[in-house]
């Protein structure tokens, strides 16, 4: 016999929180976590077209588990924050000081230009993009969920800079200036 793989628990229109309780499918808390469930999946889609065991297959398989991390952040209920645990069901600074140091080594090798970037040079670096358009929509998604003192925002705006960063990176082209307006929205 197999395991039954669904439950019908949402068939009310509710789902399951972190530490318990439920919460409405269409409620904010809910859409945040499935926009970020996008972003992983738009991350995963670009993991596929890099070869497996490079640096960049390294990095976005982890950041691919880090956003687990946060989804369980985002999903928690408000009264079981206590519960949370930096790294494991909780966004730590640790994981956003990883991000800006990959980021920064990727784009401190790359040459600067003063041309905007037009998306789609290749496939890999198109779907980089995508997945970092993603990215920026969960960072929306998420702005009025996380509590006070959470690194969720900071960690989806470090993740968008460095899918920019591999995206430039997979293209083989340089980087906008950061006196272009592209670089001072960041």
């Amino acid at each position: 016999m197999t395991a039954r793989l669904w439950t019908g628990k949402g068939d009310d229109g509710t789902t399951g929180l972190l530490y318990g309780g439920r919460a409405p499918k269409s409620s904010r808390q809910i859409a945040a976590v499935g926009t970020v469930d996008e972003a992983q999946a738009a991350i995963g889609l670009a993991r596929a077209e890099v070869r497996r065991g490079s640096k960049v297959d390294k990095v976005l398989t982890r950041v691919e588990r880090e956003l687990w991390v946060l989804m369980a952040e985002v999903a928690a209920n408000p009264r079981g924050r206590s519960k949370l645990v930096d790294g494991e069901t909780r966004v730590s600074e640790d994981m956003v000081r990883s991000l800006e140091a990959d980021t920064d080594a990727i784009g401190g090798r790359l040459q600067l230009s003063n041309e905007f970037v037009v998306p789609g040079q290749n496939r890999p670096s198109a779907l980089l993009d995508v997945a970092r358009t993603v990215v920026r929509r969960a960072e929306r998604a998420t702005q009025s969920v996380p509590a006070k003192g959470s690194h969720v925002l900071p960690y989806l705006n470090r993740l968008s800079s460095l899918l920019w960063v591999l995206a430039r990176q997979a293209e083989g082209t340089s980087l906008p200036s950061r006196t272009t307006p592209r670089a001072a929205a960041r």
